[in-house]
Formats: structure tokens, sequence, C-alpha cells
């Protein structure tokens, strides 16, 4: 997420660079620009354009529009961009919103960086404040379903989510100067103003454990829950039975929070069946071996993902692998790529990759990243198909076998198709079979 985070910093240095330069090349419009008529500005507009009409008739309407001012954002005569705006939809708003994006912010909503306004705001008039196209959390329902059907379903909900500002009570829809998640402020400080830290109830309920300060959405989930104390749904066992010595020194030891051992070895303590199995493959992956050891990938308390992971699959790989899944991305938004292997369409790393340990080379879930992991999904045995195996060797480099990577890549080829490293089938065949060049 910090990756996201700067990136979205970054972007957004970008976006502020170029509009301002937009802005002071864009001429300023107003309604003597053209030499109009009085009230011109609109009403002859209004003539032809009589479905603006009962737009005007809405309770919010834009600035511009009130003021009869249509060619505030539209030149009535001629222009290079669709329906005769006065400059790119990317940046006309912000010639006259220039906050929107505050100096230095950790978090921007994606669609402000991709100046796409549109997409929340009628630019003429709504029945919605702030000309938004719908009201409340029903806006936000359009892109972060998946959050949304969490509060709609949740049998235990959080309040702030059900108040009239819904999403707003905590996020900003632009971007936060001050946290992550375009959260008002940081997830701690804002929790603690509905929440009373001091009161004897809180101390009970976490075991008297000084978390106060504490990262509170690292147990519960701000948008609700199936579990009381909107704890996430999937909940570490001793969490759920509130054991917390079982991981931390006790609550009145001088460093309460302290995990009783390092890395793996307190994992081991519930988990070492499955430790000793993974310490005895070939292969080892390397969160396992320092001192942070599962909790690169697992959330020690609760999780909204499965297996207690601290986000996807795809998001968690590419915290380290981001080349690979910037690869898989690619592949999956071209429209020649119709051959697709499922796990990558899926971005599903696991079905090809153990996450712990494996006797395979590059953590293949079989013994080999060929034959034994593509056997889980393609019958190549069962039908016609080029030599491959023990016996064919490789004729670009006879220490190579013919196996399946010898023409696919198994993570993705960009803009090639059928997982192929080369542009065509003639290409990758002529590599091998020179003969055949034409």
């Amino acid at each position: 997420m910090k990756h996201y985070e700067m990136s979205l910093q970054f972007k957004g240095c970008i976006l502020i660079l170029v509009v301002s330069a937009l802005i002071i090349a864009a001429p300023a419009y107003s309604e003597n620009t053209f030499k109009l008529k009085p009230g011109a500005g609109s009403a002859i507009c209004i003539e032809c354009h009589e479905t603006i009409q009962e737009t005007l008739k809405r309770p919010y309407v834009h600035s511009p529009m009130k003021k009869g001012e249509c060619n505030g954002c539209h030149n009535p005569h001629t222009s290079p961009f669709g329906k005769l705006l006065n400059n790119d939809i990317n940046v006309l708003c912000s010639e006259c919103h220039k906050n929107i994006i505050p100096e230095k912010s950790r978090s921007i909503h994606a669609v402000v960086i991709e100046g796409n306004c549109i997409s929340c705001h009628d630019p003429h008039a709504s029945d919605n404040q702030f000309v938004l196209l719908k009201k409340g959390n029903e806006l936000c329902v359009d892109c972060h379903k998946d959050l949304t059907d969490v509060s709609a379903k949740a049998e235990f909900k959080h309040e702030p989510v059900e108040k009239k500002k819904g999403c707003l009570n905590c996020h900003n829809p632009h971007a936060s100067a001050d946290a992550p998640f375009l959260l008002i402020k940081e997830a701690t400080v804002l929790c603690k103003e509905c929440h009373r830290t001091d009161e004897k109830r809180f101390a009970d309920r976490h075991m008297n454990y000084p978390v106060a300060n504490s990262q509170c959405t690292s147990c519960h989930n701000p948008h609700g829950s199936g579990n009381r104390g909107i704890i996430f749904d999937g909940v570490h066992t001793p969490v759920a039975k509130k054991e917390c010595d079982k991981c931390h020194e006790g609550p009145s030891s001088s460093t309460p929070l302290k995990a009783i051992k390092d890395g793996v070895e307190l994992c081991r303590s519930c988990h070492s069946e499955m430790i000793n199995e993974m310490y005895s493959k070939a292969h080892l992956h390397w969160p396992l071996v320092d001192n942070t050891g599962c909790l690169h990938c697992h959330s020690p308390h609760a999780s909204r993902q499965k297996m207690l992971l601290k986000g996807s699959i795809v998001n968690l790989c590419g915290e380290c692998h981001s080349d690979t899944v910037r690869l898989q991305e690619i592949s999956i938004n071209n429209p020649e790529n119709t051959k697709l292997c499922k796990p990558v369409k899926e971005r599903d790393c696991i079905s090809c990759h153990a996450p712990h340990s494996s006797d395979g080379p590059l953590l293949a879930t079989g013994k080999s990243f060929s034959f034994e992991t593509c056997d889980k999904c393609h019958d190549w045995q069962t039908h016609s198909t080029h030599p491959i195996g023990e016996k064919v060797i490789d004729t670009r480099n006879k220490n190579l076998i013919v196996d399946c990577l010898s023409c696919h890549l198994a993570c993705g080829t960009g803009n090639k198709p059928a997982m192929m490293p080369y542009e065509s089938t003639y290409v990758l065949c002529v590599q091998c079979h020179e003969a055949y060049k034409r």
C-alpha cells in the first residue's frame, strides 16, 4: 500500500503541474469574451438545447449555469474538444476548482488523478448537493461495490457508514493530506473521536492491553462485520478466544505489546506441523527466514481476506514482484490475448506457485515448472502436441529439454498472444526450425 500511496502522490503532483500549465495557457472565458448580447450566455443556447430548461429546475445548479454563462465551459463557435468545451474535460474543472488536491497529499482518489470529475458530478445541475450524480453512499457503490456490499450485508453495522454523510464521515472524496485511504485523519485518531479509550469498558474488552494508540483496523472492519465488535470476519483463533498472552507478553509487563518470540518461531507454537513440512522442502520463500516471518503476508489478529492474508493474492505478491504483476495486467488488457491461462486471467499466483516452500524451482507447485504444474489444467498428453519431454533437446540450448516453457511464458507476455514470447506462432517456430524461414 505504501507504494500505491506514493504512486498516487507522484501522479497527483504531475496532474497539478499539467493542470497549472494548462490554466496559465487557457483563456479566461467570460460573458464578454465573445461580445454576446446581454443575457445571451444561456438564453440563446436554451432555444436549441431545450432539455437544459428542465435540468435548470433541479435544486442544485452549477455556478456558471446559475449565472447564465454556458460559455464559461463551452465555446459557442468551435473547439478542438468534444461538446465544444473550452478545454480538455480532464482540466476544465480545475480552472475554477484549483484546491481539490491538497499540497503533499498522502492519498488521492483515482478519479481525481484521472481528472474524471463527471464520474461523480453533473456539470449542469443535480438533485443532490455539490451537483453529485447520486446522493450519499449510492454514488460510492458504482466503483466500490465490494466495500459497500460488506456494509449492506453486515450483521453488525458501523454507525458512521449508516449516518447521513455515509462514507464521507470518514473519507475525503478528493484527496487527503493527512492519511492513507482518503481518510480525513489517521485511523486511530479518527476512531477516538467516537470511541472513548479511557473508559474501563474499553480496557476490559481489550484484556487490559494498552491498545488505545494501536491501529484499530488491524482487528476491526470499519465498514461492518458478521462478528460482534465489527471484528473482521476472519479472526485469528487466539484473538477470538481473547488469549492475547499466547503471542504477547502480559498486560502488566513493561512491554505488553511485544511478541513473546520472533518470526516463524512465534507461529510454530500452534502451527508446528505445517512449519516443519515447509522447512523440509528444497526451496523456501524468503519472507519466512527473517524476524518478521509469517507476518510479511498474514495479519496476526484479523483480516477481511481468507487465511488471514493482509490483502488479495495479487496485491501481496505485487509488493515484491511488481514487474510480473504489471506484465499480467498488460496481458489481461490486451484484446489479442484470448488464450491466457486461467491463473493469469484471475491473477491467482498461488495456483502455480507455492506461497511457503516447494521442491520445484521458482516455488512451483509441482516438481517442475512445466509438466507437473501445467498438467493440473492442460491435458496435453491426451492429444497431438509438439514433441516435448526428457528425450527432446532444445536446439537453441543443448542443456535444456523442450517443455511447456520453451514456447510459453507462464505469467503472461504483455502484448504478445497465446502466452508466447514472440509476436506470432510463425516467429516462435522459426527460432528452432530455421529452414522454414521465409
